[in-house]
C-alpha cells in the first residue's frame, strides 16, 4: 500500500470514517521521498529501537520498520488505531501504543518495549506539541538521538548559534544536552491537508556529557531562562527580574566576575559564558 498516494489515502480514510483534527495538528505526507529521507537520516538500523510520536497513517512508520529492530509508535488519536492496524499489518516489528507522549514515561516505555536496543526517536511531530515534546526528549537520558520534522521556525531556533536572532533559552537548553543539526526543508505542498508553514527536519544527537560542566544544573538552567525573560533588555535587567534575590548590584558584580560587559544582552552569550556566569552568581550567593 502506497501510504503517500493521494487516492489511496482518501480511500483508506473513507473506509474508516476518519476526519482530520486541526487541534491535533494532523497533516499527512503525500510525497513518498520525504518519509524515506527522514528514516534514512535517523540512522536507524537493526540495533535500534525507534519511538515514533504521532504516526498518522504510518508512512514514516513503514520506512522505519524496514530499518530498525523495532518501532513503537505512540498515537493519541484513537480513531487512527484501526487505520494503523490495517496499514501496519505487514510489519510485525511495529507496535502501536495508544496514549499521549507528553504524559507517558518515555524512559519506562523504552525499557519495556525496546529491551536490548538503542532507543531513538524519529517522528513527524504534531506542530502543537513541538517545544514541550523536544524538551521532554532532551531530558530523557536514554533517548540517544531525535530526528524529527517540525515547523521551520522552531527548527531554526533549536539549531541557532549564540548571537543569531533565533537563538533563545530553548536553543541553549537543547544544545546543552544535544548536538543539533538542521537537515532539510519540506514544502507545505508535501502534506494533506497542506499546513500554513514550511517544515524542516532536524537531528539531535545526545552528548556523552553535557556541553559544559556546572556545579548546579538546575540553577544553571534557571539562569539561562532568566536571561531571556526580558528579551529586549540587557542581561542585568533581565536577570534582576528573574533572580530578584541577587539585586542589580549583585548581578552586575557576577557579570563582571564572569568577564562579561555590563551592557551585554542574554542572546549574545553561549553555554560557556553562561556556565561562568552561573558560577559567579553562585559565589555571590
Amino acid at each position: 500500500m502506497n501510504l503517500c498516494d493521494y487516492d489511496t489515502i482518501r480511500a483508506l480514510l473513507g473506509r474508516h470514517g476518519f476526519h482530520f483534527s486541526k487541534s491535533m495538528g494532523q497533516n499527512f505526507l503525500i510525497d513518498p521521498t520525504v518519509p524515506r529521507r527522514i528514516a534514512e537520516s535517523s540512522g536507524a538500523d537493526g540495533t535500534c529501537g525507534v519511538v515514533e510520536i504521532g504516526p498518522g497513517i504510518g508512512p514514516l512508520t513503514a520506512e522505519l520498520a524496514k530499518r530498525a529492530g523495532k518501532v513503537t509508535a505512540i498515537e493519541l488519536d484513537r480513531s487512527l488505531l484501526p487505520v494503523l492496524a490495517e496499514t501496519m499489518a505487514e510489519y510485525p516489528s511495529v507496535e502501536i501504543v495508544p496514549g499521549d507522549a507528553l504524559k507517558l514515561d518515555l524512559a519506562a516505555l523504552a525499557a519495556e518495549k525496546l529491551p536490548g536496543l538503542t532507543p531513538m526517536v524519529c517522528a513527524n511531530l504534531p506542530y502543537n506539541i513541538t517545544t514541550p515534546i523536544l524538551t521532554k526528549l532532551a531530558e530523557t537520558p536514554c533517548i540517544q538521538s531525535v530526528t524529527v520534522m517540525i515547523q521551520r521556525e522552531v527548527a531554526q531556533r533549536v539549531c541557532a548559534a549564540p548571537g543569531d536572532p533565533e537563538c533563545g533559552a530553548f536553543s541553549l537548553l537543547m544544545q546543552y544536552r544535544m548536538e543539533t543539526e538542521l537537515l532539510f526543508d519540506v514544502p507545505k505542498e508535501c502534506f494533506l491537508p497542506a499546513p500554513k508553514v514550511t517544515s524542516s527536519v532536524i537531528r539531535c544527537v545526545r552528548r556523552q556529557r553535557p556541553a559544559v560542566e556546572v556545579e548546579d544544573e538546575a540553577f544553571f538552567l534557571r539562569v539561562i531562562r532568566g536571561a531571556f525573560l526580558l528579551r529586549r533588555k540587557t542581561l542585568v535587567n533581565s536577570l534582576a527580574s528573574a533572580l530578584p534575590e541577587y539585586g542589580k548590584d549583585g548581578i552586575r558584580a557576577a557579570i563582571a566576575a564572569a568577564g562579561l560587559p555590563e551592557t551585554i544582552r542574554g542572546e549574545r552569550l553561549g553555554l560557556e559564558e553562561y556556565a561562568r556566569l552561573t558560577a559567579a552568581l553562585a559565589e555571590t550567593r
